[in-house]
């Protein structure tokens, strides 16, 4: 079931080139950061029992049960913390969050234009973690040799917003903060207009 969720800070991005979390296998995806009173929350929950119930019918409720008991669905409803330290990750105090991955083919990038970027450190540049971000993603049932799960995939990501960088530092500079202060091509050689040197 795809889904259209807008305006959430995106973290652990992975957008441009394919990371492995753990020992898991390289894949493209990220986290994003989600309010408990978003009302994306209703639906996300909603989709996640719309493709439990279409893959396993009557058991539904009860394999969910013990998907959720085993924290097998990309929809965590408590802070996201460290395997390795048990510590909540900054910026997922008091929050929920979906985990998305694709390890097969990239996300489409979009920036606030609606333009896409195909550049990896353009990709990297505007959809950093920290931005504020619209996503599709797709909530779907998994059921085979690797187990049962309840897996999000990222088909597509546009820039919504600046963000604090979980990088450390904040969000890039954009052109637009330095327009008042630009100068006129005119005024950089003299006053004649003509080419850069």
């Amino acid at each position: 079931m795809q889904l259209m969720l807008k305006n959430k800070r995106l973290a652990f991005a992975a957008l441009a080139t394919p990371q492995a979390i753990g020992d898991g296998e390289p894949a493209y995806g990220g986290r994003l950061i989600i309010s408990p009173n978003d009302p994306d929350v209703k639906v996300i929950d909603d989709a996640i029992v719309a493709v439990a119930k279409d893959k396993w019918k009557d058991k539904a409720d009860d394999i969910l049960s013990v998907l959720r008991e085993d924290k097998k669905i990309c929809f965590l409803k408590a802070p996201y913390r460290s395997s390795k330290t048990g510590k909540v990750y900054d910026g997922f105090e008091d929050t929920f969050s979906l985990g998305m991955r694709n390890p097969k083919a990239r996300p489409t990038a979009i920036d606030k234009y609606g333009k896409e970027i195909t550049d990896k450190s353009d990709i990297e540049r505007i959809l950093y973690s920290g931005a504020y971000v619209h996503a599709k993603v797709e909530i779907w049932a998994q059921d085979n040799s690797f187990g049962r799960r309840i897996n999000c995939s990222v088909l597509g990501v546009m820039f919504a917003d600046d963000g604090q960088s979980f990088g450390g530092g904040s969000a890039p500079a954009s052109a637009d903060e330095f327009a008042s202060m630009a100068q006129k091509p005119e005024d950089a050689l003299g006053g004649d207009g003509g080419d850069y040197v």
